[in-house]
C-alpha cells in the first residue's frame, strides 16, 4: 500500500466528489443527468482496486452522497433542537458515516463478487431497496427521482422509482464500458442499443399508459398553509392564536367539498380539540363539507409502560368516515431509540411530540364524498411500497406534512419530489398539504397543478379527480424487478470474467492490499 500512496489520495477525492455530485441530479438543483456522471465516476474508481479499497472508497463516495443530500439534518438539530453548532455539526456527522457504510459495503461485494457492469449496477439497485426498510428504512435520495421530469418518466407505472434509478446506473456504468470497447464494435453498439431502447419506445409511443381511469365527478378540495412558526406550535398560550388562524384561513370552505389541514395542525389532543372546534365543524356539516386534519392522539393502553399511548394522526372531524395513525415514524423526531439512555441528556432529544407509537398495519382509506383517500403523514410518502400497498384500493392520495422542521433547507424540495414520484407510480391525484410549503395538487402524471409558494400563509383551492383502476407497479409491485435484479446478479457472477469489468489496460492496481 506504501507505493500507492499517491494514487490513493486523488481517487479518494474524486470518490468524495463523485458523491456530492450525485443529490444535484435530485430537487431541487435538478440536474438529472448528474445521477448518471456520479455513478459513472465512482465505478470508474473502482476500476482494478482490491476489494477492500474499494469498501473506503465507497464509503468515501458516501461521505459526499449523504453529506450532501441529507445536509438538513444538521437544520432540524440545531434550529430545532436547539442543539449548539458543535454538536448538532458531530450528530450529523456522525448519522453521515454511519449511511456511509451501506455503499461501502456495496462497493466492497462489487469488487469482491463481480467486477462488472452488470453486476454494479445489480447491487445499486440492492442497496436501494435496502434502505426502504433496514432498521425502519431511509428511503431518501434514490436516483430515479431526479428523471421524473424527463420523457423516461413514462416507466414509473412499471417499476416504480426502482426501475428509473436502475436506468440512471446502468447508463453510467454501461457508459464506461462503452468506451472501453470502442475497438469492439459490436460490442459498443450493444451498449448503444441497450441505452438507447427505452428513448426509442418513447419516441414512438410504445410505452403502454392509461393505467387508471376516471371515477365519479371530480373533488373541489381547499388547503390551509398557515406557516405556524415551530418555536410556537407546541406552547400551551399559542394554541387559541392557532386554530384561529386556521379557522380564519377556512372560511372559504363551504364552496369546497374538502377541507384539509396539514400535519399536527391542532396542536392539542383530539379530546381537547373537537369542543374548541365545534362552531367550525357545525360550519361545514351545513354546508356539506368534509375536514381532514392532522392532530396527535391518544390511546390508553393498560400493557404500556406508562399507561397510554401517543400517535400521530389524521382524522375527519366532518363529513366522512375515518382515522389514521402514522406506520413510519421519524427518529428522534417523533420516538427516541434507546430512550431511557437518551431522554433528558439533551434538549435535541425532548423534543414536542417524540414519545409517538406505531400505528396498526392495513388501516382503511378515509371515506369522503363517495371516494376512498389513501393517506400518509410526512416522510412516510417516500415508502414505495407503503404507498403502494395502501393505495391499492384507494381512488386519491393524501399526504399532510411539517416541514418546518427542515426550514430553508434543500429538504422540502427533496420531499415534494419523492410525493410527485408517488402520484405517477399509481396513476392517482395527489394532495399534499403542508405547514408552510410545498403545499400542493399533483396529477397522475406526477406534475404540480396547483401550488402555494413555501413560507408563506395561503389557502389552495382546486380540483382533484378521483381514479379506479391499477397500474403495472401497484398490482406487482417490486418482486419483478426483484426477480430481475437477481438474474442479473447470478448472471454477473458466473460470467465476471468476461462481460465489460474493471480491467482497463494502462490502469496498474496500485490499490491491491
Amino acid at each position: 500500500m506504501a507505493g500507492s500512496t499517491p494514487y490513493i489520495v486523488p481517487r479518494v477525492l474524486l470518490s468524495l466528489i463523485a458523491g456530492v455530485i450525485a443529490p444535484l441530479s435530485l430537487a431541487p438543483f435538478n440536474y438529472w443527468y448528474l445521477g448518471a456522471a456520479s455513478v459513472a465516476l465512482l465505478y470508474l474508481l473502482l476500476h482494478n482496486c482490491s476489494a477492500r479499497a474499494a469498501g473506503w472508497l465507497g464509503w468515501c463516495y458516501g461521505l459526499g452522497f449523504f453529506g450532501t443530500g441529507v445536509s438538513w439534518v444538521f437544520v432540524s438539530i440545531h434550529e430545532h433542537g436547539n442543539a449548539p453548532i458543535w454538536l448538532a455539526a458531530s450528530m450529523t456527522a456522525l448519522f453521515v458515516a454511519a449511511l456511509a457504510i451501506l455503499p461501502a459495503l456495496q462497493c466492497w461485494l462489487s469488487n469482491k463478487l463481480f467486477r462488472n457492469a452488470l453486476g454494479f449496477a445489480a447491487l445499486w439497485l440492492v442497496f436501494e431497496w435496502l434502505r426502504s426498510w433496514f432498521l425502519t428504512g431511509f428511503p431518501w435520495l434514490y436516483l430515479g427521482y431526479g428523471v421524473i421530469d424527463t420523457p423516461l418518466a413514462a416507466f414509473a407505472p412499471f417499476g416504480g422509482v426502482w426501475i428509473l434509478s436502475l436506468y440512471v446506473v446502468m447508463v453510467g456504468t454501461l457508459s464506461i464500458s462503452f468506451f472501453k470497447h470502442l475497438k469492439h464494435p459490436l460490442q459498443s453498439a450493444a451498449i448503444l442499443v441497450l441505452l438507447a431502447v427505452p428513448w426509442i419506445a418513447i419516441q414512438q409511443d410504445k410505452v403502454p399508459g392509461g393505467w387508471t381511469l376516471k371515477k365519479g365527478e371530480p373533488l373541489d378540495v381547499m388547503l390551509v398553509q398557515a406557516d405556524i412558526p415551530q418555536a410556537q406550535k407546541w406552547q400551551p398560550s399559542q394554541l387559541e392564536n392557532i386554530l384561529q388562524t386556521y379557522v380564519d384561513l377556512s372560511m372559504e370552505s363551504n364552496k369546497v367539498d374538502l377541507l384539509i389541514w396539514p400535519e399536527t395542525a391542532i396542536p392539542t389532543f383530539y379530546r381537547n380539540a373537537t369542543g374548541l372546534l365545534s362552531p367550525l365543524t357545525d360550519y361545514l356539516d351545513e354546508s356539506q363539507t368534509a375536514m381532514i386534519s392532522g392532530i396527535p392522539s391518544i390511546v390508553v393502553d393498560p400493557d404500556h409502560p406508562k399507561g397510554r399511548r401517543f400517535q400521530n394522526t389524521l382524522t375527519i372531524f366532518a363529513g366522512g368516515e375515518g382515522s389514521y395513525n402514522k406506520q413510519r415514524l421519524v427518529p428522534f423526531g417523533e420516538y427516541v431509540p434507546l430512550e431511557a439512555q437518551l431522554r433528558g441528556l439533551i434538549e435535541f432529544f425532548d423534543l414536542p411530540m417524540s414519545e409517538f407509537s406505531l400505528g396498526d398495519k392495513d388501516q382503511a382509506p378515509l371515506s369522503v364524498k363517495g371516494s376512498q383517500i389513501a393517506p400518509f403523514i410526512c416522510y412516510e410518502i417516500a415508502y414505495p411500497e407503503l404507498v403502494r400497498q395502501n393505495s391499492i384500493n384507494s381512488d386519491l392520495l393524501l399526504t399532510v406534512s411539517n416541514d418546518t422542521w427542515f426550514g430553508q433547507s434543500i429538504a422540502p424540495a427533496q420531499h415534494m419530489q419523492i410525493a410527485r414520484m408517488r402520484a405517477l407510480e399509481t396513476g392517482r391525484w395527489l394532495i399534499r398539504s403542508t405547514n408552510n410549503g410545498v403545499t400542493a395538487l399533483v396529477n397522475p402524471q406526477g406534475q404540480v397543478t396547483a401550488t402555494i409558494p413555501q413560507y408563506q400563509t395561503g389557502v389552495l383551492v382546486g380540483s382533484v379527480q378521483p381514479m379506479s383502476g391499477q397500474t403495472p407497479y401497484q398490482t406487482f409491485g417490486i418482486e419483478p424487478l426483484q426477480i430481475l435484479i437477481g438474474l442479473m446478479l447470478i448472471f454477473a457472477f458466473f460470467t465476471r470474467g468476461s462481460l465489460p469489468g474493471y480491467r482497463f489496460s494502462g490502469l496498474k492496481q496500485r490499490l491491491q492490499s
